[in-house]
């Protein structure tokens, strides 16, 4: 936990009172270490991105050999795959043959990932509702991959990933990055594309490859087409 209610309120562009503010009502991840309050940056950057909130720039700062291009979805979504009829009866089996299909950097170790994924999950379910869920490790970088992925998964059967809506989880998104950049990158913009009325029908309706990639370059945001 490297960051205290100072270093969170620079990062979030708030006040210290609106962290304790948010601290108080349980809204924010924080820990009590020696009595005072931490965070964890990569979870407290993930919680700020899913509620599109802005940040300072200086969250985003990594060693000059990490900095790269941003990637697209598109291009990570191809990267990562689309696999249909994943096996399991649990979430956790589910996460453990789900592993095993990822496409991974040479050198990521398998039996980590699945046992972060699980830690994430028992954490707080990465279920967004309507059957979808999007299983991601906090911290990417303890993983050294080389290549960001997004990989898609529809399941055999819909297993409890614990949603909020109370439905059955049957569509998976796992993503993968070497940076944390990166990493809150591709979350942001796989949250905004799943808004998308006709990217979410081709996943409901578990269509074909070429139709999920083709609904998902018809996605645009303000500044221009976010898959492309």
């Amino acid at each position: 936990m490297n960051l205290s209610v100072k270093d969170a309120a620079r990062l979030l562009n708030v006040s210290d009172k609106t962290i304790y503010r948010w601290i108080k009502q349980e809204l924010i991840p924080a820990y009590r270490v020696s009595g005072q309050h931490r965070f964890n940056q990569s979870e407290l950057l993930e919680w700020a991105t899913s509620r599109r909130m802005g940040v300072s720039p200086e969250a985003y700062d990594e060693p000059e050999e990490a900095a790269r291009p941003l990637p697209t979805l598109t291009e990570s979504l191809e990267a990562g795959g689309i696999f249909y009829r994943l096996d399991g009866r649990s979430r956790n089996e589910v996460l453990s043959n789900l592993v095993d299909t990822l496409r991974l950097s040479e050198g990521v170790d398998r039996e980590y990932l699945l046992k972060v994924l699980i830690a994430r999950e028992e954490l707080a379910s990465t279920s967004i509702g309507d059957g979808i869920a999007i299983p991601h490790p906090r911290n990417p970088v303890l993983l050294h991959s080389t290549q960001p992925t997004v990989t898609l998964a529809f399941l055999e059967e819909p297993v409890d990933f614990q949603s909020l809506d109370g439905k059955l989880t049957d569509v998976l998104f796992c993503v993968i990055s070497p940076t944390l950049r990166a990493h809150l990158h591709l979350l942001s913009m796989l949250g905004f594309a799943l808004k998308d009325h006709m990217f979410r029908k081709t996943l409901l309706e578990q269509e074909s490859r070429e139709n999920i990639l083709n609904a998902l370059r018809q996605v645009k945001r303000g500044m221009g087409v976010l898959a492309e």
